[in-house]
């Protein structure tokens, strides 16, 4: 399996893929990889050539320099997993100077709003510096393809928004979410889960299958209402947020129309870990 670091010598090894005629598949990520990411990975085999996959803790996308500092690095262990997957994956794990060049700073983006909803409340310039890596990741691997995960619902819209408004010419493909057997979404902080949270976690996905059932007959406030009280009364997991939205607009529901979709957003703390997912209404 090739592992690149830099990103001029990844940038003509895929250059020359592509001139050969192989489709090019992309998904990014920060590490400590899981079956969530290989459904990704898996999903994208099926139609290119070549995967690459990119392992790279972003700094501009932390809000906290502690959870900054304490997210998993497993990078051997990653690229052992993703050899037993394809050996049509190359890895591109660069430094952060490699991808910011001695300015390790966000660009301002506008997502026309979207970036001032749910996450972007709680995290202040988080989508900034999504967007900023996601933005510098197309053009050094230029993909014909990128996969990301519905887990994070809202960064799978900006990312959309950001290849319509800059022209990058990547089709973005969102996939499902991947779960554990207890119905937690996979993530790389459920690792860090003391063992009482992790036994508690899977309250969250149970929580939005019965907004979801009664969202059919209950206003958006009321189905608000009944899961916030149910937090609550938990024992030890603390909400952040629980958002009923319309997927276009990513804009708080106040009243239900028929003719739209919607989806619930929520964010919960399990001690220090927080745990964000989300579940279609409709």
């Amino acid at each position: 399996m090739l592992v690149f670091t830099n990103k001029n010598k990844i940038g003509t090894h895929v250059t020359a893929l592509k001139e050969e005629g192989t489709k090019i598949g992309f998904v990014p990520t920060m590490g400590a990889l899981h079956q969530g990411h290989m459904s990704l990975i898996k999903e994208g085999l099926l139609n290119n050539g070549v995967m690459v996959v990119s392992i790279f803790v972003n700094p501009t996308q932390f809000d906290n320099a502690d959870d900054l500092k304490k997210y998993p690095r497993t990078l051997e262990e990653d690229v052992a997993l993703l050899k037993t997957v394809s050996p049509n994956i190359i890895v591109y794990a660069p430094s952060v100077d490699d991808i910011y060049e001695g300015n390790t700073v966000a660009q301002h983006f506008s997502f026309d709003g979207l970036e001032f909803e749910m996450e972007g409340r709680f995290r202040k310039g988080h989508f900034d510096g999504v967007g900023t890596i996601v933005k510098r990741l197309f053009e050094i691997v230029a993909p014909d393809n990128a996969y990301f995960g519905e887990k994070d619902f809202q960064q799978l819209t900006i990312i959309k928004k950001l290849v319509s408004k800059y022209h990058l010419g990547v089709n973005i493909v969102g996939c499902k979410i991947h779960r554990e057997a207890n119905g937690l979404a996979m993530s790389s902080r459920n690792v860090r889960l003391k063992p009482d949270y992790k036994i508690a976690a899977p309250f969250i996905y149970k929580t939005l299958q019965e907004a979801q059932i009664k969202f059919g007959t209950k206003s958006a406030t009321i189905v608000t209402q009944w899961v916030e009280q149910q937090f609550v009364n938990h024992d030890i997991l603390e909400l952040e947020y629980f958002i009923i939205a319309d997927v276009d607009t990513l804009k708080t529901v106040k009243r239900k129309h028929k003719t739209n979709t919607y989806r619930a957003f929520i964010a919960v703390y399990a001690g220090d870990i927080r745990l964000i997912d989300n579940i279609a209404l409709n």
